[in-house]
């Protein structure tokens, strides 16, 4: 690339810095957009679960399972996968733990955060992928917003480019004037032009949920196959934009261990879709439920037998009264408009 080739483009900006300091204090714009994303999704979701039959306030109550488990997960995948960058040689086994520098792979968050999903749902005994199906959006536009951190820290993207909307990487500095390209300030000296590969990742997750909104509105999806049709979508966006990427990363056979992983859970999400119950759940069914079983005590301060014990949400049998299910109103269950 000339000098004179250069000054024609328009290449876009890379942030001087990706981190603040107040004091001892580090604001890290990487953790910033993490939160706003989560934020966004649970007050999305949480509209989404209600158009659908749930009750308000689930998705937060969820959330608090699903957000560390997701973080953990997604931790630990980044870290098993790349491995050799803090277990080998001139690598630091404790950034293993250091998640505010970067690194969170989105496979390893949505399993164990369905784990925490999961464990929150049996909790409230509300069905799991019913619940997905009204997160599923949101998630993913939430992993949009997550990446514009990406952005600040100058990660994430692809080989050197001459398009117009290349991206310039700036020599970043610590206060000691030794290179930091995570927490340093920049020089203002351009390293290299490069395809912005999160621009990319975040740009098709927008259009994925655009899809996914409009799917779900016109084909009342249920049963967990709008979550699929989200994982689907992601994974097939991802498996392009990773062969474009040119940071370090696994290989195995050549190919970057993402794509593999892109490739696999593609085709089990695709299949989850196809052989999935069709329809959408009763509204009626998708209540919360108190499975906690609740032992009142007698006038003596004793516990009663378990004969005389009350779960929350069931009536008494033996009182020939219709036995409270987890039913809505009929205002509620005629409600079949969701929130974009």
């Amino acid at each position: 690339m000339t000098a004179g080739t250069t000054s024609l483009l328009a290449y876009i900006p890379s942030p001087p810095q990706g981190v603040w300091y107040v004091g001892p204090l580090a604001l890290r714009a990487y953790a910033l957009f993490i939160i706003i994303g989560i934020v966004v999704a649970i007050v999305w979701g949480d509209r989404r679960w209600v158009a659908r039959g749930g009750d308000k306030g689930t998705v937060l109550d969820v959330a608090v399972w699903a957000v560390p488990f997701g973080l953990i997960g997604g931790r630990l995948y980044h870290v098993i996968t790349d491995a050799p960058t803090y277990f080998g040689e001139g690598g630091n086994p404790v950034d293993a733990v250091k998640i505010w520098q970067g690194g969170l792979g989105i496979w390893g968050a949505v399993l164990l955060g369905g784990v925490g999903a999961w464990i929150a749902c049996r909790r409230r005994g509300i069905p799991l992928p019913a619940f997905g199906d009204a997160v599923a959006p949101p998630i993913l536009l939430a992993q949009a917003i997550g990446r514009i951190g990406n952005y600040f820290n100058q990660e994430l993207y692809g080989r050197e480019t001459t398009l117009p909307w290349g991206l310039e990487i700036y020599q970043r500095v610590d206060a000691n004037g030794r290179v930091d390209s995570l927490a340093g300030v920049s020089t203002g000296l351009v390293e290299r032009v490069v395809h912005p590969t999160f621009l990319y990742e975040l740009l098709w997750n927008v259009v994925v949920v655009v899809l996914l909104v409009i799917v779900d509105r016109r084909f009342r999806l249920g049963h967990g196959r709008v979550f699929a049709l989200y994982v689907a979508g992601y994974c097939a966006g991802r498996f392009v934009i990773e062969l474009m990427r040119t940071d370090y990363a696994t290989l195995i056979g050549g190919i970057r261990v993402n794509s593999f992983t892109s490739g696999i859970v593609f085709l089990l999400a695709a299949a989850y879709v196809v052989l999935a119950r069709k329809g959408r759940e009763d509204p009626a069914t998708l209540a919360t439920t108190d499975r906690t079983p609740v032992e009142p005590e007698d006038t003596d301060g004793d516990r009663t037998g378990s004969d005389d014990t009350v779960t929350a949400g069931a009536a008494p049998e033996s009182s020939g009264e219709q036995k409270a299910g987890p039913h809505k109103s009929g205002q509620q269950e005629s409600s079949t408009q969701e929130p974009s």
